[in-house]
């Protein structure tokens, strides 16, 4: 355990941080089989609007840190080729 005030902070710190890039990959993850059940189901709009939310969740994950952004962009490529599976 941490004997310094700066230690212990630096600790919460991480923990916090970690917590939120855990979040912001679980939502990709998560978007991502959103997009797959709405192109899966055949559904145009909603599979639209899951892939435009889905590439703005990467985006956001990919400026705040949590993902890198080759991963990111890699993460998005897979997206439009699973939404053009739908047209």
């Amino acid at each position: 355990m941490a004997n310094i005030a700066s230690q212990e902070k630096r600790i919460h710190r991480a923990e916090r941080e970690r917590l939120e890039n855990r979040r912001r990959t679980s939502q990709v993850k998560t978007w991502f089989r959103r997009l797959e059940s709405a192109v899966s189901g055949g559904d145009n709009s909603t599979a639209d609007d899951e892939y435009r939310t889905l590439v703005s969740r990467i985006d956001k994950a990919v400026k705040s840190g949590a993902l890198h952004r080759n991963n990111g962009a890699r993460k998005k490529a897979r997206a439009a080729r699973i939404r053009s599976r739908l047209s």
